[in-house]
């Protein structure tokens, strides 16, 4: 019998990638809220998101001093591969941001479940309108210093939680105006500048007053940042978030603060930060969205979890419902910013100094009666009873100037320093430098008192200082460094740049050297000069040196 030649081809078929498997969970939904995750738990929790969705990838912010790597998620249907690819896209950025203190970590819990239930969803009203970028562990050294012993007044998770400070002794959350951590560089450089976000929300945990209500939060404060966005956030926004979050998803909740006086509610309801080294006043000051939450922390866990999870949804709603309305609105606010940059009127102030005042609305807090307790050294320290009292009062989160100096047209360095360069253009703020020798009319400011705080502050003792401004002439020669005001981020500028700043370059130091004379006594003109009204200036261009 003859043999018949058979011809076998095997095909080697490629198999798609398979999307669409999201059945693992967060450490918290495993344990029951009894633990929170680590660091490598959150990468392996990213990475199985990456397999399960092609609407999701990761860049890094920043690596830590102690070397690790801190993931931001991308999410979006289509997927944008950079900043580039939103050229003419009409969907709104909103970041989300949680764990900058590591022992505040439900945060870091909701926003890993928010992200894994919304690509199973594969929800098109978000994906198809927001770029969502999500940080959950931006402290991922302090994560790790996992202790029970840390944060015991707290109510779970019971295995432990990290440090509130960094790999550096650091917080986080003093550090968006001078910039010495790299994960808060990271943010700014990486995140606001690259992506601009129109919403930032920053997730916390409580330290204060006694209420039932497990979720609070509030907006951007700092009276330096555009009125009509804090209007928009006090008046549309915050709102319609807070009735959202409790009928549509069955979450208590009340805007973010602590009683004046807790022996006296009717004395009113506070938040009391309202500096821009806080990142939710930072985004606030470069005319942007910015909405701090912090969630109870004696409500348990889990409650605490599923209050900032639900928080996240109606942000989100939010974001879809109006996109059109905040988009137009922050575009119309850098236009004026520019605007009153290239013209400053006699009337354009930058406020040194600012009190709170009332909102247009009152709060109602579900709080409890307190007893006290008095101490050993006299102190009255209120100690929380379980009688209920619902009580509607004042909330004085409008801040107001109480004085303030005049906004310039521009501001020139007396001496190039690279520090001070550098810090600015990592803050996203555009350098020129005076292409010729140029005689202008200025301020000078002269110090007549300069003094510095008792205490360290975050590694520093900060300056204040008093002094008049004087007019004068002054030949300013080629080269001097020039920063224009007329820029988005005009607002931030005066706020590094002005003497009196409560959050400036003076106050954090960087200009310790050139205040007082090598000898003798007295101190030197402050070393940065305004110029106030619109001048001509000749200049090479933005600085890239």
């Amino acid at each position: 019998m003859k043999r018949k030649n058979i011809l076998i081809i095997f095909f080697i078929l490629v198999s798609p990638v398979v999307y669409g498997q999201f059945n693992f969970q967060t450490i918290a939904e495993e344990t029951d809220y009894e633990s929170t995750s680590t660091y490598e738990d959150v990468r392996n929790f990213i990475a199985e998101l990456k397999k399960a969705s092609r609407f999701l990838r990761v860049e890094y912010i920043a690596t830590t001093v102690e070397g690790r790597e801190i993931p931001l998620m991308i999410i979006g249907n289509p997927l944008p591969e950079s900043p580039d690819d939103l050229v003419g896209d009409e969907r709104i950025v909103v970041y989300i941001q949680a764990n900058i203190h590591a022992g505040e970590v439900e945060g870091k819990e909701a926003t890993l479940m928010y992200t894994r239930d919304l690509l199973e969803k594969n929800d098109p009203d978000v994906l198809e309108n927001v770029i969502l970028l999500v940080c959950p562990i931006l402290n991922a050294d302090g994560n790790e210093k996992f202790s029970s012993s840390n944060r015991s007044h707290q109510n779970g998770p019971v295995n432990g939680v990290g440090v509130r400070h960094n790999g550096l002794l650091l917080d986080l959350n003093r550090d968006a105006m001078k910039l010495e951590t790299p994960e808060i560089e990271g943010v700014i450089t990486n995140v606001f500048n690259r992506w601009d976000p129109s919403i930032i929300l920053d997730c916390h945990t409580t330290n204060g007053s006694y209420h039932e209500e497990p979720v609070t939060f509030t907006w951007m404060l700092n009276p330096n940042g555009d009125r009509s966005l804090i209007r928009y956030m006090r008046d549309n926004m915050m709102p319609d978030i807070g009735i959202s979050l409790r009928e549509t998803y069955h979450i208590e909740n009340c805007y973010y603060g602590v009683f004046i006086d807790p022996f006296d509610f009717d004395k009113g309801w506070f938040p009391y930060a309202c500096e821009p080294r806080y990142m939710s006043n930072y985004i606030g000051v470069r005319n942007r969205l910015g909405i701090l939450n912090e969630n109870y922390v004696y409500a348990d866990f889990k409650s605490r979890v599923l209050g900032c999870y639900y928080l996240i949804h109606s942000v989100i709603d939010y974001a879809v419902q109006h996109r059109e309305e905040i988009r137009a609105l922050i575009s119309e606010v850098d236009e004026k910013t520019i605007g009153r940059g290239m013209s400053p009127a006699v009337t354009d102030s930058f406020a040194i100094e600012y009190r709170p005042e009332p909102t247009p609305e009152k709060v109602t807090i579900k709080a409890f009666e307190v007893e006290v307790n008095q101490t050993g050294t006299g102190r009255r320290r209120p100690v929380k009873t379980d009688r209920k009292k619902t009580v509607t009062v004042p909330y004085l989160a409008d801040y107001h100037p109480a004085s303030g100096v005049r906004f310039p047209f521009a501001y020139l360095l007396e001496y190039p320093d690279p520090d001070i360069i550098g810090l600015l253009r990592k803050h996203g703020i555009e350098t020129e430098r005076l292409g010729k020798s140029t005689t202008l009319k200025v301020n000078r400011f002269d110090i007549d008192e300069l003094s510095s705080s008792e205490r360290l502050n975050q590694g520093h003792y900060t300056n204040s200082v008093k002094g008049t401004f004087v007019e004068e002439e002054k030949e300013f020669p080629a080269g001097t460094i020039v920063i224009r005001t007329s820029q988005k981020l005009g607002n931030l500028i005066a706020y590094l740049l002005e003497p009196q700043s409560d959050d400036g370059l003076l106050f954090w130091n960087y200009l310790d050297r050139y205040l007082v004379p090598q000898w003798g006594r007295g101190y030197n003109p402050y070393p940065i000069y305004k110029v106030i009204n619109q001048t001509q200036l000749v200049t090479s261009g933005t600085d890239t040196k």
